[in-house]
């Protein structure tokens, strides 16, 4: 990367939306840091973008490992940005939850992406961005009341990491994507995922790539007066005209 390059961090970044982004970010002109705990498939994908003229790297990552995150920062010349997009999911009825699933659904889509956030703010200047990536289940939703916890959690988080790094000049938002051609949508069930398609208003599923332009523009210099914000992507779902 050249002196003057901006760099970003991408969790989660081997497959799905964080790896849109990141080839997204790296044509937008970043220097791209994908993190993913498959380093193999992280570094796979740096290659891919590398091989395209652009400038990134793989790297394996636990994000919740709070010495690994800021060893990983510390090898990066500079920190211009981050994408908190690494997640697991849960799906099943309340009654089902146990203890452990939710707890699980917090160190990760929670306590991680803290982590991450924190870390990446000590080494921040002014002009920052961080980017945490919810989801529209963050309004509710059946079936999947740990992970929708979870992710209500990341949405204050945001606001209140708004506030208090506002003054260092560093803007924290969210995007809340709906359903998206993920492998973590294509997990469940055929029955589940046409349950769950017949619910869209626009009778569509979202890909990778229609998150990824949102992401970049909150990790972008233009969106500078934008903080504290929740953007939710979801081909219309939460407008509730189609179910749940």
């Amino acid at each position: 990367m050249s002196s003057d390059q901006e760099a970003v961090l991408v969790t989660g970044a081997a497959r799905g939306i964080g790896r849109a982004t990141a080839e997204r970010l790296a044509a937008d002109g970043f220097h791209v840091v994908l993190a993913d705990l498959n380093g193999d498939d992280a570094r796979a994908a740096a290659a891919a973008i590398t091989a395209s003229g652009r400038s990134a790297r793989g790297a394996t990552l636990d994000i919740r490992d709070r010495s690994a995150v800021a060893a990983l920062l510390d090898s990066m010349p500079r920190i211009d940005a981050v994408v908190n997009n690494a997640a697991i999911f849960w799906d099943g009825p309340f009654e089902a939850a146990s203890v452990k699933d939710l707890t699980e659904m917090f160190e990760v889509n929670v306590v991680g992406m803290f982590i991450v956030a924190q870390e990446a703010a000590r080494r921040m200047q002014r002009g920052g961005r961080i980017v945490n990536i919810s989801s529209r289940a963050y309004l509710g939703g059946a079936s999947h009341a740990a992970y929708t916890a979870s992710k209500a959690a990341v949405v204050g988080l945001t606001r209140g990491m708004a506030v208090d790094l506002a003054p260092r000049g560093i803007t924290v938002n969210a995007v809340a994507p709906g359903l998206v051609e993920t492998p973590m949508f294509r997990s469940l069930s055929a029955e589940r995922q046409r349950d769950i398609l017949r619910l869209q208003l626009s009778g569509t599923i979202g890909a990778p790539a229609d998150l990824a332009h949102a992401i970049a523009f909150f990790a972008s210099r233009g969106a500078h007066y934008c903080t504290g914000q929740v953007l939710v992507v979801d081909g219309g779902k939460s407008l509730g005209s189609n179910g749940q």
